[in-house]
């Protein structure tokens, strides 16, 4: 009872995962402008590749020798360098933009 609950939440955290990672990749194709088109992929893919490293979590905890790490370690990378990644490349943007609208005036 208890391993097809676990097979089913499983099932159900990849699914989740799979239309996080889906969402981001749309919203990456079909935003107008930079900043938008940055939010998805920062947002919902995180959202979609954690809810794939729990599910991860879960099959090999429950199938292996013992509690699996590994993907701890590959969410807290992913939770760290996601946000610093975006906020850098949004501050480039930025930059990027001003110097085209001095440009531009001069």
């Amino acid at each position: 009872m208890l391993g097809t609950l676990l097979d089913f939440v499983i099932a159900a955290m990849l699914v989740t995962g799979g239309a996080f990672a889906l969402l981001g990749s749309i919203g990456l194709a079909k935003f107008g402008d930079f900043y938008r088109r940055l939010h998805g992929p920062t947002k919902a893919t995180t959202l979609g590749v954690g809810s794939a490293l729990i599910a991860s979590a879960l099959w090999f905890s429950t199938r292996g020798a013992g509690v699996s790490l590994h993907e701890l370690l590959i969410t807290l990378f992913l939770v760290l360098t996601a946000p610093v990644s975006a906020q850098q490349l949004a501050r480039a943007a930025r930059r990027r933009d001003a110097t085209a609208r001095q440009d531009d005036a001069g």
